[in-house]
């Protein structure tokens, strides 16, 4: 959706505001990928697969109801707050590795989060139907205000203002998921040596949900940007 907004209005805003971003957002899933592959190769230490991991520390923490199923692809892995179901990937699911280990543990940080009543995470779900709908017009409103009338370029902009919080929601909420998470595997689960590969995978899964809080940032200051140049 974004590439529409991109390809149509490729001006110097572009390079400004929305390609620092970028070329961070492309250097944060090298370093998600980078961290996967080298830590999806060593050994947790704790003998339990993802699936295990997940399981324990949500039965030690009274989840006995929050259902864990595989799902297919890599690094799919998410927490649905509607149906309480975590959903892990192949690997993450059946693996014994640092990276299994360490994002099964952070799904299970979002169903600690959803269990306490965090806010953010109740804030980021209450508001996702609201940017699903507005991802989806956004940018046909832009180009059409281009095209047909400034009103509807604001209006665009309105919308657009929807995904900016959700993205900067979103980043606590992801960041208050792998503090959880490290502090049930600290706590009798993963041995010592395993606990420093396991903050760096989740600190590098971290960098990509700050770069597209910034790119969200950045393609708002652009298109403002642009309806000032408009005006004057």
């Amino acid at each position: 959706m974004y590439g529409l907004g991109y390809g149509m209005y490729y001006d110097s805003s572009w390079f400004i505001f929305v390609l620092p971003a970028l070329i961070l957002g492309l250097l944060a899933q090298g370093k998600v990928r980078s961290s996967y592959n080298k830590f999806s190769k060593v050994n947790s230490g704790t003998g339990l697969t993802g699936a295990q991991v997940a399981r324990r520390i949500l039965d030690r923490n009274g989840l006995h109801d929050v259902v864990i199923e595989h799902t297919p692809g890599q690094l799919t892995d998410h927490y649905d707050p509607r149906t309480r179901v975590i959903r892990l990937s192949n690997s993450i699911y059946s693996g014994s590795s640092v990276a299994s280990m360490s994002v099964a543990a952070h799904e299970v940080g979002h169903a600690l989060q959803h269990a306490d009543g965090y806010f953010p995470l109740i804030l980021r779900n209450n508001l996702a139907p609201i940017v699903n709908f507005s991802s989806r017009f956004v940018w046909i409103l832009i180009v059409a205000g281009f095209l047909i009338s400034p009103f509807l370029i604001e209006v665009g902009i309105a919308l657009f203002l929807f995904v900016v919080l959700f993205q900067v929601i979103t980043l606590p909420v992801e960041l208050n998921a792998s503090r959880r998470a490290l502090a049930q595997l600290e706590d009798g689960i993963s041995p010592a040596e395993s606990i420093r590969p396991a903050k760096s995978m989740l600190s590098a899964a971290a960098l990509t949900y700050v770069a597209a809080t910034l790119t969200a940032i950045a393609e708002l200051l652009r298109l403002l940007s642009i309806v000032n140049r408009r005006r004057d």
